[in-house]
């Protein structure tokens, strides 16, 4: 099994807080591993959080039910959580989208992901399509549309957002990391 869900991780008003939070920091265009931007693949803006300060009781969240996960599901080497929390926001205004991709990279940080968690953080009839599907091999799985709903997957698993075509999705990832798959 490579992928789990958390029906409410958060509840709808601690995701709403984290929507608060993004929109805090600094928004920047969403990119690839290394910072290259193409458009034509991804379509987002996106912030970070530490996870000291405000929003250090997001990370201890994170963290516990990842371990919880890990334990259960996935029996993965990990080791440490290198990248800060990234807030996502998907906008109807540009066809907010994220094509088919895996999280694991070239890049030193980017080959060491193995569990990717994404927790949505919209209101379901907040927006239409964005959907965050994983490719099964052939089938598509789509997350959980209710706020505060966390997807983990193996990092190398391929996935997508779609297009946005109302509204506007918001979403938590974070990446968990350990030795290179081999």
């Amino acid at each position: 099994m490579f992928t789990h869900s958390i029906p409410a991780l958060f509840t709808p008003a601690e995701a709403s807080e984290i929507i608060r939070l993004g929109e805090q920091s600094r928004a920047a265009r969403g990119g690839l591993v290394g910072g290259v931007h193409h458009h034509n693949i991804r379509r987002a803006e996106i912030a970070w959080l530490d996870d000291t300060g405000d929003a250090a009781w997001v990370m201890r969240r994170i963290v516990e039910s990842v371990a919880e996960a890990n334990r259960a599901v996935f029996h993965f080497d990990i080791e440490e959580f290198k990248e800060r929390l990234q807030v996502a926001s998907y906008d109807e205004s540009d066809e907010g989208h994220y094509d088919w991709h895996s999280d694991i990279g070239d890049g030193p940080i980017a080959r060491t992901r193995k569990l990717t968690i994404v927790v949505q953080l919209s209101e379901p009839d907040a927006y239409d399509g964005g959907a965050l599907e994983i490719n099964l091999g052939g089938a598509s799985l789509a997350a959980d549309r209710e706020a505060g709903a966390a997807t983990l997957f193996a990092s190398f698993m391929l996935h997508r957002v779609v297009p946005v075509t109302r509204g506007k999705r918001a979403s938590l990832t974070c990446w968990c990391h350990g030795p290179e798959f081999r």
